[in-house]
């Protein structure tokens, strides 16, 4: 049986203490190429794919996200469960809190961001009034309860191109538009998502507040630290999450117009 769920985000999800019946695969297809890592976890068929790769060397505005998300759907995934890690421009979201992102403002520059770019699958135009799934969303709002998690239910994700941080600056005219998290990967892998009839949401982990509004200078040693902290608690909220999933989908996602 193909996976039906796949998981987008670092290598700790994959643990071989978590997974079982590990096996790894290169699939190239019209976009380029994808590593997975194919499993089970409670007689549940999962693939992994990590963002970043396997060691974390490719920036998010390299990492080729049409290679990415065609290869979950050629697969058969039909629910993506993607991890983040994000500043925070919200102060009632902290670091260490997790948000399920509901909305999100692009400020990427450079990325390829649909299927759709008028050659062999022409030009539609895909609806993204819930670019998140809302139902996949309440599930991981239930898991993360029931984990007596800090969880945050909406939260508009803001997408900056990286791999630098942004500015002082930057941060006010986020805020001042709506938003309350700012991370680099999260568009367009929602869009493709979408467009590929898939279910998704994004479990954003807040590592720090954004600059500006923290105490203190950035570092990236600053967000694997957090991470590092709080991995245990994501890996856990994943795997409850896949516990509860149902096997039927009740959302519109797959339905959508202009879907592959």
């Amino acid at each position: 049986m193909a996976p039906e769920i796949g998981i987008i985000g670092g290598t700790g999800v994959y643990n071989p203490d978590i997974l079982t019946g590990i096996r790894e695969e290169i699939m190239s297809n019209r976009y380029g190429q994808a590593k997975v890592v194919f499993g089970t976890y409670k007689g549940r068929e999962i693939v992994f794919l990590a963002r970043h790769g396997a060691t974390h060397s490719v920036p998010p505005h390299l990492v080729n996200y049409r290679a990415n998300i065609w290869a979950l759907k050629e697969i058969g995934v039909r629910r993506i469960l993607a991890t983040a890690a994000v500043g925070s421009l919200n102060e009632g979201m902290a670091p260490g809190n997790f948000v399920l992102a509901d909305q999100f403002l692009d400020f990427t520059k450079n990325r390829l961001s649909t299927f759709f770019d008028g050659e062999e699958l022409g030009v539609i135009h895909t609806d993204m009034t819930h670019p998140y799934c809302p139902s996949l969303r309440k599930i991981l709002a239930t898991a993360a309860q029931s984990l007596d998690l800090t969880v945050h239910e909406k939260g508009t994700y803001v997408c900056t191109e990286g791999p630098r941080f942004e500015t002082p600056a930057e941060i006010r005219m986020y805020h001042i538009l709506g938003g309350d998290l700012v991370g680099m990967t999260s568009v367009p892998e929602v869009v493709l998502a979408r467009e590929a009839g898939i279910c998704y949401a994004t479990i954003a982990m807040v590592t720090n507040f954004a600059a500006g509004i923290s105490p203190t200078e950035l570092s990236h040693q600053e967000v694997l630290d957090v991470m590092a902290a709080n991995g245990k608690n994501l890996s856990t909220l994943l795997m409850n999450t896949v516990e509860i999933l149902p096997e039927a989908r009740d959302c519109k996602c797959g339905y959508a117009e202009g879907k592959l």
